[in-house]
């Protein structure tokens, strides 16, 4: 992973964190990234989380449209990955659950 954390990764992740809204969140991501990207990341947070409730992956398939293969990935990253899926999923279920 040391190919990741550069200087140029750390400024990025830092304009993400100056986001103060999904307003802001969608006009930065929209300039930054294709749509493709942006619905692909937000598909594999949702298999995520459908992996976290106990989902098999033929449904998370069938709900997603996504292959076998890249539920695969991302049940490894659940498993064995360095547990961000799980932070932003349990951040996301405690505002939830505040709201």
């Amino acid at each position: 992973m040391d190919k990741l954390h550069t200087q140029d990764v750390d400024n990025l992740f830092r304009a993400i964190l100056c986001l103060e809204s999904v307003d802001e969140c969608y006009r930065f991501f929209e300039d930054a990234c294709t749509v493709k990207e942006i619905l692909d990341i937000a598909q594999r947070l949702k298999a995520a989380k459908m992996l976290m409730n106990g989902e098999n992956y033929a449904v998370v398939s069938k709900t997603t449209g996504m292959s076998t293969a890249t539920i695969s990935r991302v049940n490894k990253c659940l498993e064995y990955g360095g547990g961000g899926y799980r932070a932003v999923l349990e951040k996301l279920e405690k505002q939830e659950t505040e709201q």
